[in-house]
Formats: C-alpha cells, structure tokens, sequence
C-alpha cells in the first residue's frame, strides 16, 4: 500500500497528529514539524505530500499563523479539505505531586480558564507550542501538569488527573488539509476561501460583501489582517459557502474581484463530519 507523507504540527500527540490519523490512517506517513510555517513549507516544496494545520479553535479564536501563510501566500499553498474535531481535554500530570505549574498550548489554556482558575488557582500558567510540548514539560519537571489528551499521558509517562475537564462552551478546533499542488476541483465542494485586499477608501468592504450579498451568497467567516509595510490597511480572509463552479458563487467572485486590489481563491473543498478525541 503506498502512503501519503502527511505534515503535521507536532510532536506526535497533539490534535493535529491525531486528525491525521483519523484522516489518513493506515495510508499516513507522519512528518511531525514544529511549527505551522514548516507544515506548509514542506507541503509547497514536497507536492505528493498533504499538510494539516489548525485554523481555528472556538474558544481561542482564529490560529494566526495559519492566516497569515495564507493571506501572503508564503509558501504557496491552497486548501484541499477542512476538518473538524470535538476536543475533550484532560488534566494530566503525576498524583502525588502538587501542582505547581501548568503547560498548554493557548487555545486550550483559553477554553478551560474558569475551570483553570477554580480549581488550581495558585499554579504558575505557561503557554507552549503545542499539547504535546506541554505534556513533556510536565513529564521533566516536578510540580508540573499539563492540558491534553489522554493518549498524552500514556505517551509520556503521566497519569490522568481529571477528564474530560468541563465547560459550558464546546471546544472545537478547526483543521485545513493543505498542499503545494493544484489540484482538479473537489466533486462537490462546500465551501471556498479566498484571501483579498481591498482600496484603504470609504466603502471598500462595503462593496466586497455586496458582491456576495447581492447573488445571494453566505459568507460564514471574515478575518482581516494588517498589511506588513502599511499601517492601517487590512487584507481579509474569506470563507464563502458553496463551490467556486457554482455559477451563484462564480458572479459573487467575478463582482468581488472589481472591488479588490486583488483577490486569490485558497481552495474551494468539501467539509468533513467532525472527528471525536
């Protein structure tokens, strides 16, 4: 069976390994990489490879990095499919120590701050690059604990303390598979992302969102970020629901582009059932 080298950030543990598992499976090559800009460095220079990278978590927010690839277009990369995954988080560390200091990457620290400051009111907070960096931090030092899976804790030699740690808000964290390859357009796409900048001038995103407003085209989310280079100016990410051949959402694009500097489509993908942890 030939497999498919799969970018992802790593260490191995984190969500994104775990996506890629449940994604690819038996057919996944790892390549864990530390950081997002490696994963779609490696795709865009490797093109039979596929990377996965989170793009948002939905306590955290929008994963900025991740954006901002996409905006520059550096590496350039495009969006093949979306993935989704329902995270239940344990607290994870060694019972007969007392916690002294917590790891975790940013995006669960947020969802889980009230639960955080109930219940371990007193430990020093430290953000890493990822759930897996947090559980081997808490693995080599005393006193610490850490927020992830369990998986982590079988990996690194820890114990779950409580699971699944609860909140009122579901935690969710959003997934892109992407690629240095174009490829023939998905069978049938749900959604399509394209990156614009528009004139710095009264109206501008006005205009843009009337494009789509006026094909009746639903636009489910809109980042804006500041140019490098050029204070006050913005570029925006946009994700637009449906195919880009579908000839509603090809006018909305045509219209958008007449307003836009320039506009880019990441991708036009299909969107995934969601994955449990």
């Amino acid at each position: 069976m030939s497999k498919t080298e799969v970018a992802f950030l790593g260490p191995r543990g984190t969500y994104s390994h775990l996506v890629a598992e449940k994604r690819f499976g038996k057919t996944c090559a790892e390549v864990p990489l530390p950081t997002v800009l490696d994963v779609c460095t490696y795709v865009s220079k490797k093109r039979s490879a596929r990377g996965i990278v989170p793009i948002e978590n939905s306590s955290g927010g929008a994963i900025y990095e991740t954006v901002d690839i996409l905006l520059d277009n550096k590496p350039r990369i495009q969006i093949e499919e979306e993935l989704t995954l329902h995270v239940n988080l344990a607290l994870i560390g060694r019972k007969s120590e007392n916690p002294k200091k917590l790891y975790s990457h940013f995006a669960p620290l947020e969802h889980c701050t009230p639960w955080v400051k109930r219940h371990l009111p007193r430990v020093e907070r430290c953000v890493v690059t990822s759930t897996a960096e947090a559980a081997l931090r808490a693995a080599g030092e005393w006193g610490a604990v850490a927020l992830g899976s369990r998986r982590l804790a079988k990996m690194y030699g820890l114990e779950v303390l409580e699971y699944p740690i609860s909140s009122d808000i579901p935690n969710v964290t959003s997934f892109i598979v992407v690629s240095g390859r174009k490829t023939a357009p998905a069978a049938t796409p749900e959604k399509t992302t394209v990156a614009t900048r528009i004139p710095n001038e009264p109206g501008s995103l006005y205009n843009l969102l009337g494009a789509f407003q006026d094909q009746e085209v639903n636009l489910s989310r809109i980042i804006s970020r500041p140019i490098r280079g050029c204070p006050k100016e913005y570029a925006f990410l946009v994700d637009v629901d449906g195919g880009a051949q579908e000839q509603k959402v090809k006018r909305a694009l045509a219209a958008a582009r007449k307003v836009s500097i320039k506009l880019r489509v990441v991708g036009s993908y299909p969107s995934a059932k969601p994955y449990r942890s």
